[in-house]
């Protein structure tokens, strides 16, 4: 999803917001910025990034736990954008790569991909 506010392209998520139910959190965030009903996670965290979040007029700047999981839609799913995206769309690996440098959404990509590759 190209984000609203970062202007860069990310994974769906979110803010745990106390729920220390990390899976389960995962899940809810990936649904709601997603539209899709059905989502299943498929492995265990696949991958962590701690990096800064810019401040912004109503948050300071801060540092971001960013847990990520491989989660699987049904197939045929439809992403719909939400109030946090411009844009929202499936993407391969050379799409990705050619939308954003950024190193952490990369390594995710890859790793996320050879893990589905893998077990389908």
């Amino acid at each position: 999803m190209l984000h609203k506010k970062l202007q860069i392209w990310i994974q769906p998520g979110g803010h745990a917001d106390g729920d220390g139910n990390l899976p389960r959190v995962a899940l809810r965030e990936a649904t709601e910025e997603t539209g899709i009903d059905g989502l299943e996670i498929l492995t265990p965290g696949i991958d962590c990034d701690v990096h800064v979040i810019p401040a912004r007029p109503d948050e300071p700047e801060h540092l971001h736990l960013d847990v990520r999981y491989l989660i699987r839609a049904p197939r045929n799913s439809v992403v719909k954008r939400n109030h946090e995206s411009v844009e929202m769309r499936w993407l391969n690996f050379d799409e990705l790569t050619k939308l954003t440098s950024d190193e952490s959404t990369v390594r995710l990509a890859k790793v996320g991909f050879q893990v589905a590759k893998e077990q389908f």
